[in-house]
């Protein structure tokens, strides 16, 4: 049985997933109009770091997940990268959500965490829209409002 928490953290991923999905594999590979990633390594970066805090807080978690880096990836690469790591967050955020649980590495507490996390990667999803709208390529106000759609999601 999952937690609120992992409700939220497992709702928000789908929401990186469902962007990652109306993104073209050639939209991939866009830029900024300033210095900076591409759309495919904004989303390759999510799953790093995502990886970086496993590694800090729960290593024996990272068993079968890979850092993708800022290489292209393809879409379908990116998607499970952010499935399998997602899962694993989940874990630690139920791991964390029990009677006395923390995340290891991170104050002040799971919920804290789990709003960090969140913020960090919708940040990231800003800017993938962004960039797209920079390029010429403005995502469907479909994509655009079903990213709050979160009772769907």
């Amino acid at each position: 049985m999952s937690t609120p928490i992992q409700e939220t953290w497992s709702i928000h991923n789908r929401i990186n997933l469902f962007l990652l999905d109306a993104v073209s594999h050639d939209q991939l590979a866009l830029l900024p109009s300033a210095k900076g990633r591409s759309v495919g390594q904004l989303f390759a970066h999510m799953n790093d770091v995502r990886l970086m805090w496993l590694k800090a807080s729960a290593p024996e978690l990272l068993e079968g997940l890979k850092k993708l880096g800022p290489d292209s990836h393809s879409k379908a690469d990116l998607a499970l990268a952010l499935q399998n790591s997602g899962k694993a967050i989940e874990s630690i955020l139920g791991q964390a959500s029990l009677p006395g649980g923390r995340v290891k590495g991170f104050k002040p507490h799971v919920t804290a965490f789990l709003g960090y996390l969140i913020a960090h990667e919708a940040h990231h999803r800003g800017q993938v829209a962004l960039i797209l709208r920079q390029n010429g390529q403005p995502l469907d106000k479909k994509i655009s409002y079903g990213m709050w759609e979160w009772g769907v999601r």
